[in-house]
């Protein structure tokens, strides 16, 4: 298996899947909490913080200062817009399952002080991307508009046949207002979830060329490079993506030159 694509396979309520180094990786790690009704998850956000984006089903989380009951009301992550909670470093915090629930868990070191937070479905910004046949449409959950150290989360769901984060584009240097330095990470799942489809991730120099196939419940690590994404005719494709930059965190990024005449440039 290559650093730059991870399969998940269930440990238990807790599996991580991405720490940092995995695929050079520098600021972000990723795992998934799944819980049967009724079940406890306790930890602490101990140096990082912490984000838990429910992709099914409906737990608590609760901590010191902090209780956020009853969240969730999507059954899977294509049934409407999700809950997010933010956990500042040096946070216990316990989720507890109201149904059958998995949650997504990212992690990025931070010394940012903070007050937990929740972010509801109303809170969350739905965007249409792109046009033809790379149209796809986006959430925006936590972004510039809350406070984080590091972490800018959203999901995509890329139509049959479709491509994604396309024409392709980087993120790798600050350079305000156009670039900004944000490495990534993209967790997929796919309608049916038989589905699959082809990431690429790529350097002008062509130091980083890697192309895989994703499959569900894939996840692949982006420390810098262009990284366009292809899905399977027939399937609906989902991706969540965490982006952590070390100075900025905005929603700019800059298009590979040879696929610029694409948009008109």
């Amino acid at each position: 298996m290559s650093e730059y694509l991870k399969h998940y396979k269930n440990t238990g309520a807790f599996t991580k899947i991405a720490s940092i180094g995995d695929g050079d990786l520098k600021l972000t790690e990723f795992g998934l909490i799944t819980l049967k009704k009724g079940e406890t998850y306790a930890a602490s956000s101990g140096v990082n913080e912490v984000a838990l984006i429910v992709l099914g089903g409906t737990c608590s989380v609760s901590g010191e200062g902090f209780a956020f009951k009853n969240i969730g009301a999507r059954k899977d992550v294509f049934s409407g817009k999700p809950y997010t909670v933010y956990i500042p470093f040096g946070n216990p915090y316990t989720v507890t399952a109201v149904t059958d629930v998995e949650v997504a868990w990212t992690a990025s070191p931070s010394t940012l002080r903070a007050d937990a937070y929740l972010i509801s479905p109303e809170q969350v910004k739905e965007v249409h991307i792109g046009k033809e046949s790379y149209q796809r449409d986006a959430y925006l959950m936590l972004t510039d508009a809350f406070p984080a150290a590091h972490l800018f989360i959203g999901e995509a769901f890329v139509p049959s046949g479709g491509h994604a984060s396309y024409p392709p584009h980087r993120h790798d240097f600050d350079n305000l207002p156009v670039e900004v330095d944000m490495e990534e990470v993209y967790f997929f799942r796919f309608k049916p979830e038989q589905g699959y489809g082809i990431q690429k991730i790529y350097t002008d120099n062509r130091s980083l060329d890697f192309t895989c196939t994703v499959e569900q419940n894939d996840t692949t690590l982006i420390p810098h490079g262009y990284h366009p994404v292809i899905n399977a005719p027939g399937y609906t494709m989902y991706y969540l993506w965490i982006m952590a930059g070390p100075n900025h965190r905005k929603f700019l990024s800059v298009i590979d030159p040879k696929h610029k005449w694409i948009l008109g440039q």
